[in-house]
């Protein structure tokens, strides 16, 4: 008996969690196109025509993360970053369990406070990168950014949420106004999967 061999690339596009004009009017449907459609879709066809018929195509994308350097590996951090960044966002308004309110207070002094910090960090994230909440392995929260393609994957803390400020991430809609994207995307967090993330 012949087995076939599948063509189907190792690394696959996850759909959107959300209908593609379901954040507007803060992030539009023709943001999601470029972004989505696009900037993500060209990092998983990069990654897969990367690692197609290496050692790589047995590996998770964490571990793809994790054993590589160079173009591989910020094609599939940026998958990876991808793929949480869209989880992070909802149109459905929901709030921190309360579990990880309690969290929030304890270091940055309220939720409000977070934000504003959140958004700071977010702005002092010279050129492109990702803005996170983070949990350290002693359980701390943290506020971190990364450049360009780097992630907590391949580091030790546990990334909660995430915001994306590449220019594609905001630039048809706000131009070069990264603040009002960041005021917008509190108003889309998912923070149901924050509180997952956090583990309450």
């Amino acid at each position: 008996m012949v087995t076939a061999i599948s063509s189907e690339p190792k690394i696959q596009l996850p759909p959107l969690p959300f209908e593609p004009n379901a954040l507007e009017p803060y992030i539009s449907r023709e943001t999601l196109e470029y972004h989505y459609g696009k900037h993500h879709r060209a990092y998983v066809n990069k990654l897969n025509d990367a690692i197609a018929g290496t050692p790589l195509e047995n590996l998770s994308l964490e571990g793809i993360i994790k054993a590589e350097t160079g173009a591989i590996f910020n094609n599939a951090a940026q998958v990876w970053n991808h793929n949480f960044y869209w989880n992070c966002l909802s149109p459905q308004s929901s709030a921190p369990a309360v579990k990880l309110l309690a969290a929030i207070d304890r270091v940055f002094g309220s939720l409000e406070k977070f934000q504003e910090q959140f958004k700071s960090a977010a702005l002092r994230n010279f050129g492109s990168g990702w803005t996170w909440l983070v949990r350290k392995p002693d359980g701390r929260l943290a506020i971190e950014n990364t450049d360009d393609a780097d992630t907590p994957v391949r580091g030790n803390n546990t990334p909660l949420l995430t915001c994306d400020v590449w220019e594609h991430a905001y630039y048809i809609d706000y131009r070069n106004d990264r603040g009002g994207y960041m005021d917008n995307f509190w108003k889309i967090v998912n923070w149901s999967f924050v509180s997952r993330n956090f583990g309450s």
